[in-house]
């Protein structure tokens, strides 16, 4: 991999989350619509996967899909959702053979009408990988960082109903076992492409200690220079934690 050498690999964060945004922007700007700049976008992401695996990353989280997200236009939902079936029907037999282990965060069962093939795609690529024991690929989808935490909170409150636990035994890492990422590392950087300095309810309780990499590069241009770039800035910062 081209910059490979100047990575201080020592200190690679061991979970990446990513907020790809810009696709339509990036179309705009080529007079296209829209869904070609998600086309565009999907090409980008297969080389930041293929890189956070070379280079060691535990575990990489790419915002695909918000509960917002449905509020776009028809075209554009329906284009997304093919895009989505699209990208495992080409995607999911080689990710495999790499040992990459998908999960999906979000409500995939509480998707709407019409989404049944996503449904069974989704699925069909969490059971077929969930033995894999590589890079853990995350992928955000009909989700809200606000929800899930409410979804965590009910499941607690559902136990302690149930006697399994009193309320004054609930603690940080109770919660942290009902979100979506239980059992993984904590997100130790976030990037946003575009430019926009928001977090769009994204991983909200796995974000606390995040670091921040903001870039003004629309996501289709997000390439594996621009990458290493993010990863050499989070190499150089000095994590305290709350402390000095």
């Amino acid at each position: 991999m081209a910059g490979q050498n100047v990575l201080k690999l020592e200190k690679l964060p061991g979970h990446v989350a990513i907020i790809m945004d810009g696709n339509g922007r990036w179309a705009k700007k080529r007079g296209m619509p829209r869904t070609f700049g998600h086309k565009a976008g999907v090409e980008a992401l297969r080389e930041i996967i293929k890189m956070s695996d070379e280079v060691g990353i535990r575990a990489l989280t790419v915002y695909a899909f918000s509960t917002e997200n449905w509020k776009r236009s028809t075209e554009e939902v329906g284009a997304l959702m093919g895009l989505l079936l699209e990208y495992f029907r080409r995607e999911l037999e080689e990710l495999n053979r790499k040992n990459v282990c998908i999960h999906i965060l979000g409500d995939i069962d509480g998707m709407p009408k019409g989404t049944e093939r996503q449904q069974e795609a989704l699925h069909r690529a969490i059971d077929k990988t969930k033995n894999n024991t590589g890079l853990i690929l995350n992928i955000a989808l009909n989700y809200g960082g606000q929800q899930e935490i409410v979804r965590a909170a009910r499941n607690l409150a559902e136990k302690a109903v149930r006697g399994e636990i009193r309320p004054e035994e609930i603690t940080r890492e109770l919660m942290q076992a009902e979100m979506y990422t239980a059992g993984e590392p904590e997100v130790d950087l976030i990037i946003r492409t575009s430019g926009e300095l928001r977090i769009s309810n994204f991983l909200l309780w796995q974000c606390a200690y995040a670091e921040f990499y903001i870039t003004d590069t629309l996501w289709p241009d997000f390439d594996r220079e621009q990458y290493r770039m993010a990863l050499e800035a989070y190499a150089g910062r000095n994590r305290r934690f709350g402390g000095v």
